[in-house]
């Protein structure tokens, strides 16, 4: 069994937790370890909250989520100004910013990262469990 869910949400700070607690009940149902789907939880936060942050001139988050009993797949896209993925350095050492792709590299695998100048990005993560019963 496979659950896959593509959404276009608007962008704006309340997509983010709406789209967090569907991950989570997707997981809840192939009974996921806690703790492999709060690190994929909080990466799917920081992919969302930097198209909300930082996508210049977009005005949605798409969002598809594929989860099964031993893996997930999760896109964040977004149709604003893109950036140069090759530029975007490490967190600040004295800050809170610049830690969103820093965590989702920790926390996920298979990271890809796709942006094209006045067309959009695509971040890409996947992380490899063992379900639970």
């Amino acid at each position: 069994m496979r659950i896959s869910v593509h959404l276009n949400l608007p962008r704006e700070v309340d997509s983010v937790p709406a789209v967090r607690r569907l991950l989570r009940c997707a997981l809840s149902v192939f009974h996921v370890d806690r703790e492999a789907g709060q690190d994929l939880e909080v990466a799917l936060t920081e992919a969302c909250a930097n198209v909300v942050n930082h996508a210049r001139g977009a005005d949605a988050i798409e969002v598809s989520l594929d989860v099964a009993e031993d893996h997930c797949a999760i896109d964040v896209a977004d149709n604003g100004a893109g950036f140069d993925a090759e530029t975007v350095g490490g967190p600040e050492a004295a800050g809170e910013r610049g830690r969103g792709l820093f965590l989702i590299k920790a926390l996920s695998e298979n990271v890809r990262m796709q942006s094209t100048p006045r067309r959009g990005s695509i971040i890409h993560f996947e992380k490899s469990f063992a379900a639970t019963r």
